[in-house]
């Protein structure tokens, strides 16, 4: 985390978490979501605008992690903008210059593969020292590579079971909206 946001987390310790306007499609991009493009539809449809601003993108890479619950977020300044995510919270990007194959995040740090899945709809999943992750499709022929050559030995996984299993939450604010209508009322 980034010294001002420990800072500003120190000066303003109380401000409220956001929910909604900040999403991770399946190819690693960001996306903002304004109240008008969060009124026509949960994420992925529609997406929003997508961030192009390196410093941006930059900073953000830098301040995103998990909570407690699972739930990903970018910690801006003293206020969590939580993320929705399309699939799961990490996409890879493989590396075929490196011995061995590096494996990086969208937020570009190296991550060391310890499992790999497949679900229903062809997506080749990592699990790495840093969570489940979704292999960029502009890499799966370096994938295959990897997996012919015995490196990989992709288990099928349903992806309706990926959050549960792996500890994550796709829609911070589907599951804050749930838990509100849940909670006792005093």
């Amino acid at each position: 985390m980034d010294d001002i946001v420990k800072q500003a987390l120190a000066k303003w310790p109380n401000v409220p978490d956001c929910y909604g306007w900040l999403a991770l499609d399946q190819r690693g991009h960001w996306y903002m979501r304004d109240d008008r493009i969060q009124a026509q539809g949960l994420f992925p449809h529609p997406k929003g605008s997508l961030l192009t601003h390196e410093k941006l993108l930059a900073f953000i890479g830098r301040n995103y992690m998990p909570d407690e619950d699972g739930q990903w977020y970018f910690q801006n300044g003293p206020q969590r903008v939580y993320v929705e995510l399309e699939i799961c919270p990490w996409v890879w990007r493989l590396e075929r210059t490196r011995h061995p194959m590096q494996v990086m995040s969208q937020t570009g740090l190296a991550a060391q593969v310890e499992a790999a899945y497949h679900d229903e709809f062809g997506h080749l999943l990592l699990l790495t020292n840093l969570g489940l992750g979704l292999v960029h499709t502009q890499d799966m022929l370096i994938a295959a590579d990897v997996i012919e050559a015995a490196h990989w030995h992709p288990k099928p996984i349903a992806s309706t079971e990926m959050e549960q299993d792996f500890g994550f939450v796709k829609s911070p604010q589907a599951n804050r909206a749930v838990h509100a209508r849940t909670s006792p009322t005093i």
